[in-house]
């Protein structure tokens, strides 16, 4: 049986921490005004309230405690953290540089700063705020963790464990010690001392996302596909449109030979236009297993073609927010004028969300008007600039003949998120459209080393480099490479 090409997901430590599990401490420079009963009352009784996800009542206690004192920058901490939860993120960030206008030294707002720009700028421009943050507050277990996830998700592995470490010592109990040291087990091959880590931190059993993910890759790395399928399962029900998860579970069930279960679930997902080469040739894979040849053939010969490289709608998933859902489906039946409509009612009605700015973006960029699509994306991108916005912008700057914005906010991406094979490799395509074959080199050896040396595209691109540069020895090598890894002929 050929080799089926490896998952490349990436596991991100940094996931589990997020804004609302922060402590909320009120650690900072000065001790500030009292606080008195009524006050905390008012402040414990609205994080709980958050904490349900009961949002509006949680705004309504957090005004009566600023009727008492609005001059505390833990409150406006917690306010950050709320308005961030429902979608208000301008009104989050400026609520969080208040509190740093109250006290630059408050540690949670200094947190909260870093994760702010974590998500708007990426991964290295957050360590500057991390490492402020400790300057001041050295014990700080918020600002350790975050720290050292963040450095985990860069591929710092040693820094991270030296901040783990830094963590076990002030505060041995805390769940991150055990949860982080579990993904760097896991990121080592080293499956059962993650298990054990991971059971350590209990983090697994309160269903943190993230420690699930670390368990499900640990049990596939032990053998254990259903164990692993189960928990991608509830996972996946939480988190309908999480594609990572999606694909995972598909890897689980495809290595537990569960082929039947494959085509009937993602079957259809894996004949939409924008589902991945990889779900494609799981799906494929499984039809040919069963012997079906004619569902099997045109799936795989897709999946090796690799992805064209163009935008393409994203077909509707049950469970989505209304407004996703909604946008989804007016793209895809090309209803262009509704779209519009839609899209700047949900602007006005949110327009300090985020996630709204970028579906309107979208909704502009599929009627061509790449000007509208490039402003709205970069509005989004101010408050979060994951992979997937980030790859739309240098699209929509490509539609737009500019290249060098393109490619420079492409390189930041990577600077930031260097384990982003996908990113890797569109970076050395342009490069190679650039004739510039020794970067190209460069990055296609990364991105092999980091788990893309099955595919196909990715080892005609290495062979087309090694011509360009003149090695012959190169070019042979990953020639044999891609002849062990391209599909077996059916036999009938």
């Amino acid at each position: 049986m050929h080799r089926l090409r490896r998952l490349s997901l990436i596991l991100s430590a940094s996931s589990a921490l997020a804004l609302a599990a922060c402590s909320g401490g009120d650690e900072g420079g000065d001790a500030g005004p009292p606080v008195t009963q009524e006050y905390q009352r008012l402040v414990e009784d609205a994080r709980y309230e958050m904490q349900q996800g009961n949002l509006v009542e949680s705004g309504k206690l957090f005004d009566e405690a600023l009727a008492i004192d609005r001059e505390n920058p833990g409150i406006w901490v917690d306010i950050a953290r709320l308005r961030f939860r429902g979608g208000e993120h301008v009104g989050a960030f400026e609520a969080a540089d208040f509190a740093l206008e109250l006290d630059p030294r408050h540690a949670p707002a200094l947190l909260m700063r870093a994760q702010l720009v974590r998500d708007a700028y990426g991964l290295e421009p957050s360590l500057t705020w991390f490492e402020s943050g400790l300057a001041l507050h050295p014990e700080n277990t918020d600002l350790l963790g975050e720290y050292a996830g963040t450095l985990g998700d860069l591929g710092r592995s040693e820094e991270m464990l030296l901040a783990v470490r830094n963590l076990a010592e002030i505060d041995p109990r805390d769940p991150r010690v055990h949860y982080l040291q579990s993904v760097l087990a896991v990121r080592g091959n080293d499956p059962v001392l993650a298990s054990s880590l991971l059971k350590r931190s209990k983090m697994r059993d309160d269903g943190v996302p993230s420690a699930i993910v670390v368990d499900a890759l640990g049990e596939i790395q032990q053998g254990n596909y259903d164990n692993a399928a189960n928990s991608l399962e509830g996972l996946l029900q939480r988190q309908p449109g999480n594609v990572r998860v999606m694909e995972l579970l598909a890897r689980a069930m495809w290595l537990n030979g569960r082929d039947r279960e494959i085509v009937d679930r993602f079957g259809a997902r894996a004949r939409a236009a924008d589902a991945s080469p990889y779900l494609i040739m799981l799906v494929g894979r499984s039809y040919e297993r069963l012997g079906q040849r004619a569902a099997a053939v045109p799936l795989i010969e897709r999946a090796y073609a690799g992805r064209s490289g163009e935008l393409t709608p994203l077909g509707s998933v049950r469970n989505l927010p209304e407004q996703t859902r909604a946008v989804r489906e007016m793209i895809a039946a090309g209803n262009a004028g509704a779209t519009r409509d839609y899209a700047n009612e949900l602007t006005r009605r949110f327009e300090g969300s985020g996630d709204i700015l970028a579906l309107a973006g979208d909704a502009a960029l599929a009627r061509g008007e790449t000007s509208n699509a490039l402003n709205l994306y970069s509005r989004a991108a101010q408050i979060r600039r994951p992979w997937p916005l980030t790859r739309k912008i240098i699209h929509a700057y490509r539609a737009a003949s500019d290249i060098d914005a393109a490619d420079t906010l492409l390189i930041r991406h990577l600077r930031s998120e260097p384990s982003n094979t996908e990113a890797i490799l569109m970076y050395a395509q342009q490069s190679a459209r650039d004739e510039d074959w020794l970067r190209a080199e460069v990055l296609l050896d990364n991105a092999i080393a980091r788990g893309a040396g099955n595919d196909p595209s990715v080892l005609e691109l290495r062979i087309d480099a090694a011509r360009a540069l003149g090695k012959d020895g190169d070019a042979g090598a990953f020639a044999a490479t891609l002849a062990q890894v391209r599909p077996e002929p059916f036999l009938d």
